[in-house]
């Protein structure tokens, strides 16, 4: 299935191996990792991070949700699958998957909401899915930068997307991080939909208007990204060491760098004005720039834009009807928070997005045996 600017395989686990590291065999298989050609040629997968992904759905075991929602990110190169945090873009089709695969019910005209348990993060989402004649609607006029045909609208909400205690882990709004390369950054480190670590675009030596093409043939670059990365997850307590953070958690925390409005021509030749966005932004996923905006980078963008300090809300600034519309590699996006103070920390009760999914293909995938 497509899921926001992101592509993935759904499977039901029930069709997988119960043992852990038997059914991530399995899934490697599928999607052909690892392989040190990077193609992915002998399976599923196709050769970006944005579409090495595989996601797990099945019935809830709690009473508060309809489904519960796995999943991984997988190594092009390496046989490792990352279940360490959420992928924003396949959240949006994991409501539609739900209903089409029988196992939560929907209304036959109008709008299904589908209770939807993280388990990765321990979260949940609410998805808002249109329906028609008791099928899910897939075809719309809703337009998403980054993905080539419009399609129906999906609305999401994030609900108390921080993390469990404090939302900013070190208890600061802004932090300084320390690299050999780049010397002392300032950070906004922040736990909204998975754990993202922002700097200003100046300190990677950078300008927030880049593309894919100025950033990933650089192996330069993405070495210093990579070391703020792991810095970042060492200061959010997410990796004993920055060596351990690079060998087993490159997909969390993400390394977003931001800037203010500036116009650029987005990938598909558009023009963005600086006056129609409220900032830049760029993020990093599993080692290379995205070609978009990952979908949790979207949620934490909006929780970094609602609390007064972050570097997200003094690059931004006002933000109207609590609305952030922020510029990326494909296009711009729209995103919405809602923070308020409790117990003396900023808390986000919901974070809110509209991205749009599709079913490309079902049936069987040939695994072969080991």
């Amino acid at each position: 299935m497509r899921g926001g600017t992101s592509k993935g395989v759904f499977l039901r686990p029930e069709d997988l191996p119960a043992d852990a590291a038997a059914r991530d065999r399995v899934l490697l298989r599928i999607i052909g990792s690892p392989d040190p050609y990077g193609k992915q040629i002998d399976g599923m997968g196709a050769a970006t991070s944005s579409t090495s992904k595989v996601v797990l759905v099945s019935k809830s075991k709690r009473p508060d949700c309809d489904v519960d929602y796995l999943f991984g990110q997988v190594r092009i190169d390496a046989p490792v699958i990352d279940w360490s945090g959420n992928c924003g873009n396949l959240t949006t089709a994991v409501g539609p998957f739900a209903i089409s695969a029988g196992l939560v019910g929907a209304p036959r005209d109008g709008m299904a909401q589908v209770k939807i348990w993280q388990l990765n993060i321990g979260k949940q989402i609410l998805a808002h899915v249109p329906m028609r004649g008791g099928e899910v609607v897939e075809e719309g006029d809703f337009e998403l930068d980054g993905v080539t045909f419009p399609a129906a609208e999906v609305k999401l909400e994030f609900m108390d997307p921080g993390a469990e205690g404090a939302m900013f882990p070190t208890g600061s709004v802004v932090d300084f991080l320390e690299t050999r390369e780049l010397g002392r950054v300032e950070a906004t480190l922040i736990n909204a939909g998975n754990p993202t670590v922002f700097v200003a675009a100046s300190s990677l030596g950078l300008k927030g208007t880049e593309m894919q093409e100025d950033i990933n043939g650089s192996t330069e670059l993405l070495a210093r990204a990579e070391a703020l990365r792991a810095q970042g997850a060492v200061a959010m307590g997410l990796a004993s060491s920055a060596a351990e953070a690079t060998a087993t958690r490159r997909h969390t925390p993400k390394l977003a760098f931001i800037a203010a409005p500036s116009a650029y021509t987005a990938s598909n030749g558009k023009k963005i004005d600086a006056g129609s966005i409220d900032m830049l932004a760029r993020i990093f996923s599993m080692g290379v720039l995205h070609h978009a905006m990952t979908g949790t980078g979207g949620v934490a963008i909006a929780a970094a834009a609602a609390v007064p300090g972050t570097l997200v809300q003094r690059t931004a600034g006002p933000r109207a009807g609590g609305r952030i519309r922020f510029g990326h590699p494909s296009g711009t996006l729209s995103v919405g928070a809602e923070a308020r103070v409790e117990g003396g920390q900023w808390l986000v009760s919901k974070a809110l997005m509209s991205r749009s999914a599709r079913r490309l293909m079902e049936g069987w995938v040939r695994v072969p045996h080991d």
